[in-house]
């Protein structure tokens, strides 16, 4: 059974913005899907297990945002 877990993430403004944070997030274990709604900043995460929500946090820093 999967998780999804929606996050906020801020300063995502284009697709770049959407495909880097996927990216990131997708590099995470046990994700097997990222959906962006670049509109809301939205971050809807799908994974085999719950996430820890500092690895999610890192990830969306490395990207270059920030998750709120």
């Amino acid at each position: 059974m999967s998780e999804q877990t929606t996050y906020t993430v801020a300063g995502m403004t284009c697709g770049h913005c959407a495909a880097s944070v996927t990216e990131e997030l997708t590099a995470i274990g046990g994700v097997s899907g990222v959906e962006v709604d670049l509109a809301t900043g939205a971050v809807t995460v799908t994974s085999a297990a719950q996430l820890d929500r500092g690895a999610v946090a890192a990830a969306v820093t490395e990207a270059g945002y920030q998750l709120t």
